[in-house]
């Protein structure tokens, strides 16, 4: 009873905070939802006995990826205001991509694929670990879809670092090429001095 309870509340307060994410203005605003979301998630993995990837979710995701994000915004100092004039303009297509979305969640939820088994989970050994079979999965059935979710975070790695890198007029930056050719008569001169003599 009280697990159900449990995972209803953390449910909605998942599909709440994940609400806000999309619909709150302060993007900044919009990233702490979304560690709400993260947190709110690993409750409910948890609570299923998925002890890895709640604790995955939290360290990696909230813990490094949610920070990143936060730097990315405040870097790049988004002009709020700019963003909203084409928000009518796109609306139509907006609902349209959402459309489509919900259809495919709906036809993917409601297949035969989910359909659970009514009988009593069997027990499992005292030795069982859900980690060693999640990562005998993941790099055996999973591994194509596991290497390119690692070049989709590369190139994620790169847009941020090339949308954070401007070039500014009082930026002095350094030209390799003439570093290469300087001699150390360009650099260095000898100047010599007279030894002080002892009195």
């Amino acid at each position: 009873m009280i697990e159900t309870v449990i995972f209803y509340v953390f449910a909605v307060a998942t599909v709440v905070s994940a609400t806000a994410v999309v619909t709150v203005r302060n993007p900044v605003h919009a990233a702490l939802f979304l560690v709400l979301t993260f947190f709110t998630s690993a409750v409910i993995w948890m609570s299923l006995e998925a002890e890895f990837l709640a604790i995955a979710l939290v360290l990696v995701y909230v813990g490094a990826v949610m920070v990143l994000f936060i730097f990315v915004v405040m870097m790049l100092d988004i002009n709020i205001a700019r963003l909203r004039e084409g928000f009518v303009r796109y609306l139509p297509l907006g609902l349209l991509v959402a459309a489509i979305m919900l259809g495919l969640m709906l036809s993917v939820v409601t297949s035969d694929v989910f359909v659970l088994d009514t009988g009593e989970p069997l027990p499992k050994p005292a030795d069982y670990s859900n980690t060693k079979a999640l990562g005998g999965v993941l790099y055996t059935d999973y591994v194509f879809a596991f290497e390119i979710a690692a070049v989709i975070l590369l190139v994620a790695i790169i847009a941020a670092i090339s949308l954070t890198m401007r070039k500014r007029a009082q930026t002095k930056y350094q030209n390799p090429s003439l570093q290469n050719k300087v001699r150390k008569a360009d650099r260095l001169r000898i100047v010599k001095m007279p030894s002080e003599e002892k009195e």
